[in-house]
């Protein structure tokens, strides 16, 4: 007889721990790397927004730094330049700025 017979392979057992953890590492590494890091730094913009104060010198989102005159429930008037105040959200605040850094600039 020239051909051989073929018999089918073993298969190898399924739902092993073994195969699911690359998954599960690959879920802690994002976890520490991207996760944790931006809810960190959501809950640290979300306390100096709410802790704003009249006299606060802020950066927006848009560019504009100016001094904090007045505190509403959603939106903040500040002064950019003398008797020009302008509202604007609360959320739309990036920084706040050290004391003085508007005489700097």
């Amino acid at each position: 007889m020239l051909i051989s017979n073929a018999y089918a392979a073993q298969t190898a057992p399924s739902g092993n721990l073994m195969s699911f953890l690359p998954i599960i590492f690959i879920f802690v590494l994002f976890y520490f790397m991207l996760i944790r890091p931006q809810m960190k730094a959501a809950k640290l913009q979300k306390t100096m927004i709410e802790a704003l104060k009249a006299g606060d010198e802020v950066a927006t989102v848009g560019g504009v730094v100016g001094k904090v005159t007045k505190v509403g429930d959603n939106f903040i008037s500040v002064e950019i330049a003398g008797n020009t105040v302008i509202n604007i959200q609360k959320h739309a605040v990036q920084t706040l700025l050290p004391p003085g850094t508007i005489k700097s600039i």
